[in-house]
């Protein structure tokens, strides 16, 4: 039997505030709280695939030091301007 829409959901949630490294679940976090629910499919299965990334390679792309693989930066993109205007003081 499949993992429910909602066990995922609450799945992929705890997976983004639950890192290893304070700093992505900053990131992932709100993210996941703000946007997963709107996500589409195709969207949801790239999100979790990014989960199965280390954290030291998702900083590296959130913070421009390193290319992410194509497949990952449109969601990329959206996670780092989520993170950016909720972590910039005036925005």
């Amino acid at each position: 039997m499949g993992e429910t829409a909602e066990a995922r959901l609450k799945r992929m949630t705890m997976r983004s505030w639950r890192r290893g490294t304070k700093e992505m679940d900053l990131v992932l976090g709100p993210f996941a709280d703000a946007h997963l629910a709107d996500l589409t499919e195709d969207e949801l299965q790239t999100y979790d695939a990014l989960l199965l990334e280390n954290d030291q390679d998702l900083m590296a792309w959130i913070l421009g030091q390193a290319s992410p693989p194509a497949a990952l930066q449109p969601l990329l993109a959206r996670i780092t301007a989520f993170a950016e205007k909720r972590l910039t003081p005036g925005k």
